[in-house]
């Protein structure tokens, strides 16, 4: 039976030992993460200095638990470690470098005791008591440290992504013209971290689920770079928050770019089946900024009033004309009503005749291409086509724009711009 008396005073020499070394074992640290996490000794000089603290800091806290017997459940992380801390959380260094840092440090200073105690002890019942509370008070202590240093960290990310997102949306504000007065556009893109005399495309960005989504702006975030890597973005996109479920976000796009609706449906392929996108036109410069925003706002509101059935991508070129004439809902409602009459109405066979027409005048007026495309036999196609015209207030002849509007707006919008039945 081994004295614990024993084992606490020759880890004290132990300690001792170490302690003399603090500078020596701090440089050694220090270089064990060039090599293991080189990105956070390839910064600038005074991240590295304050890094260099933090390890020595911590280096002499635990050595002084070792040394006076101090319960580590009761030890504060060291000043320079909770600074460290907050800078890597304002630059957005992954926590996971941070938990990885005091891993890598404790693997290290364990090794060292470790060493120190195989030079000074011969006793194998010893060694083996004093190699067992190392590791015991060394996990306890770096455990509390890692655990209050996320939570350090946490608070830092939050309160600054916080006051970062307050400023650019401000900004953005400003840029749209919605705080009045002329943007200053080299003071907008400091704050806002994005280039405006290039040519962009606004997105809407939203999640429609009802049901609580966790972490929901990270996942839109994720599409908005999944959009910008599919269609060939410069840059990095500007995400602006509007809320816990949806974002504003601008591309940035080479000159000339467009946006094809393939590369819209391939990027939203693997996001979580909630995430809806509307998007404007390309446009360019400060007006363009602004005006693509427009294009994608009308079209989220189209999107709004569809409902859950509406498409999880629409673009301005697609059903820009659907989102200008929906800005009254209700005007909308009884212009489709007073268009289409009886076909308006909402119910499956009066849904089954304007699917029917509407491919059928989309196709030019083929009979052939509506029945490939709906994958009927022509003879069907004809038959519904005869029975739609019959119920229109007006043949086709007089007003067929008239028609094609109001059945993509039936098509877009259902029961939004349907009569009841």
């Amino acid at each position: 039976m081994v004295d614990e008396e024993v084992v606490s005073e020759r880890i004290r020499q132990i300690a001792d030992t170490l302690a003399g070394r603090a500078d020596e074992l701090t440089g050694e640290l220090v270089q064990l993460y060039a090599t293991d996490l080189p990105q956070l000794v390839n910064d600038d000089e005074r991240m590295v200095s304050l890094l260099s603290a933090s390890v020595y800091q911590n280096i002499e806290t635990a050595l002084q638990i070792f040394r006076h017997g101090i319960d580590p459940g009761t030890v504060e992380p060291p000043a320079a470690a909770v600074e460290y801390a907050r800078r890597l959380a304002q630059r957005g260094t992954p926590v996971f470098d941070l938990i990885l840092a005091y891993d890598l440090g404790q693997a290290a200073m364990l090794d060292f005791g470790f060493k120190e105690c195989i030079r000074l002890v011969d006793d194998a019942a010893l060694l083996g008591e004093m190699m067992r509370r190392l590791l015991r008070i060394g996990y306890e202590f770096i455990t509390r440290v890692v655990r209050q240093l996320v939570g350090v960290y946490q608070d830092e990310r939050d309160k600054w992504l916080l006051n970062r997102s307050a400023a650019r949306a401000a900004k953005v504000l400003d840029l749209l013209g919605e705080n009045g007065g002329p943007p200053d556009v080299d003071a907008a893109e400091a704050v806002i971290g994005y280039r405006l005399r290039g040519t962009h495309v606004g997105m809407i960005v939203w999640h429609a689920s009802e049901a609580y989504v966790d972490d929901v702006l990270s996942q839109l975030e994720s599409a908005a770079g999944a959009v910008l890597e599919r269609v060939g973005g410069q840059g990095r996109p500007l995400f602006v928050p509007r809320d816990e479920a949806s974002a504003w976000v601008w591309l940035p796009l080479p000159a000339g770019a467009s946006v094809r609706r393939e590369d819209l449906d391939a990027a939203l392929a693997g996001a979580e089946p909630g995430v809806r996108v509307t998007v404007g036109d390309p446009g360019a410069g400060v007006v363009g900024f602004r005006d693509t925003h427009q294009q994608a706002r009308r079209v989220h509101a189209l999107a709004l009033a569809a409902g859950p059935h509406c498409d999880r991508v629409l673009t301005f070129r697609e059903v820009g004309t659907a989102a200008l004439m929906t800005t009254d809902l209700n005007a909308a409602r009884l212009w489709v009503a007073s268009t289409l009459g009886p076909l308006a109405g909402d119910d499956e066979n009066c849904a089954r005749l304007r699917d029917t027409l509407r491919v059928f005048l989309a196709s030019g007026g083929s009979y052939t291409a509506a029945a490939a495309e709906l994958t009927m036999h022509k003879n069907s196609v004809q038959y519904r086509v005869r029975k739609a015209q019959e119920v229109l207030p007006r043949g086709l002849a007089d007003g067929r724009l008239d028609v094609e509007l109001a059945l993509n707006l039936c098509h877009r919008l259902g029961a939004a711009v349907l009569s009841p039945a």
